[in-house]
């Protein structure tokens, strides 16, 4: 697998906010449609994102029946779990008020997708 595509009102502003939380940089560009990688000569799936006039954002949890699920979130491994969740938050993200576990913090993007920043605990 090379990428992971994402729908949002704002390819640019979506693709942009995962530029600066992830160090990525942008590997190809259109009116509607953003790929972003990882530097050259980092290891990392590509993200792609696409406008779409029609996007409604997800759900998480699921409130009740129709509701729009999650359908994907991207869990992004991070070492020092307070301080990259404040800056997620600083560039753009919102917390979850729902957060099932310690080692994991749950955010949403700008256009609502949930992903999870985690860290390594001992077994």
């Amino acid at each position: 697998m090379s990428t992971v595509v994402l729908d949002a009102h704002d390819a640019h502003e979506l693709a942009g906010f995962y530029m600066r939380l992830l160090g990525y940089e942008v590997r190809s560009e259109e009116p509607h449609w953003v790929l972003i990688g990882p530097p050259p000569g980092d290891e990392g799936i590509s993200l792609a994102f696409e406008t779409e006039a029609e996007y409604v954002p997800p759900v998480w949890p699921t409130r009740k029946p129709g509701d729009q699920q999650m359908m994907l979130h991207l869990d992004i491994e991070v070492d020092d779990l307070a301080g990259e969740t404040e800056r997620a938050v600083a560039e753009g993200a919102t917390l979850a008020a729902h957060q099932p576990q310690d080692d994991v913090r749950v955010l949403f993007d700008p256009s609502g997708h949930p992903f999870c920043l985690w860290v390594q605990t001992p077994e």
